[in-house]
């Protein structure tokens, strides 16, 4: 089991987990531990320690706090280890807390044929989290871009009913009632962030017809992109495809995490109120 926090962190990318890295860095007096101890929580574990006791425990609870806010944060908060806290250490010790929130939104890609398995690269290397399903083992391929969790479904829209809310479903299976079956499936959902579908404009209209027939009305069949990908991407090789199709995820996932809020930071000055940073070097403090 996983009990270093350098090890849980590399645990976590890969299931783009959120968590909380917790570090002490400054110390005045008695502490539990020094300056550059570390450790790493998240919603239901903690690894390794920064000493134990109320300290810690006040530390677990703030950062359980910061990981319900679901965004990337900065904070330093300043703790003396007094009665407050129930610690007779007598000292005084700066935390550090960084929230690393879950990689954007959930994609579930449906099939694993020649497109699938050149976008399913392209999508990895991306904030995402990805869901790759295929009812066919054989069709993935033998090494799997990392990050990405391969599911083997006999029935593929099962996957839509477990996705979290806001889910993005790419669908291009090799056959076109199971394409129907998971497209129905996302727009009965009513949640989903983005549902697109690989197939020709007639493949698109025949869909459209029937669900009109099943009573589905025009602006919730409008929420199906098909064809999937960008217009201004074109080319019908797969990877061609792909490309296009990668496009319209980022243009869609920029459209909804605004950049601003990709690149806000927290300047050092604004985690310090005036006189907390006696205790760190004087070169820390500009």
């Amino acid at each position: 089991m996983t009990r270093h926090w350098m090890e849980a962190i590399a645990r976590l990318r890969d299931s783009a987990e959120p968590y909380v890295l917790i570090t002490v860095i400054g110390v005045q007096g008695s502490t539990p531990r020094e300056s550059g101890s570390k450790m790493l929580v998240t919603a239901g574990e903690a690894f390794d320690t920064i000493g134990g006791g109320h300290l810690e425990f006040a530390a677990i609870e703030h950062a359980r706090q910061l990981l319900l806010a679901g965004k990337n944060s900065q904070a330093l908060e300043h703790f003396p280890l007094g009665a407050r806290l129930g610690q007779c250490c007598g000292g005084r010790a700066s935390l550090l807390f960084e929230c690393f929130a879950a990689r954007g939104p959930q994609v579930v890609l449906f099939g694993a044929g020649h497109v699938g398995r050149a976008l399913a690269p392209l999508l990895a290397g991306l904030p995402l989290r990805l869901e790759w399903v295929d009812s066919r083992a054989a069709e993935f391929p033998q090494t799997v871009p990392e990050g990405v969790r391969m599911r083997l479904l006999e029935e593929p829209e099962d996957a839509v009913h477990e996705a979290p809310p806001g889910s993005y479903f790419l669908v291009m299976t090799h056959n076109h009632p199971l394409d129907y079956a998971i497209a129905e499936a996302v727009l009965k959902r009513g949640d989903a962030g983005f549902l697109g579908m690989i197939g020709s404009r007639t493949k698109a209209r025949r869909f459209q017809m029937r669900l009109e027939q099943h009573g589905y009305p025009q602006e919730v069949i409008a929420q199906m992109h098909c064809p999937i990908g960008l217009s201004e991407v074109p080319g019908k090789r797969p990877l061609e495809v792909a490309i296009s199709v990668a496009a319209q995820v980022i243009a869609r996932y920029q459209q909804d995490v605004p950049a601003r809020q990709m690149r806000e930071g927290v300047e050092w000055a604004a985690l310090c109120s005036e006189g907390s940073c006696s205790d760190l070097p004087e070169n820390a403090k500009t």
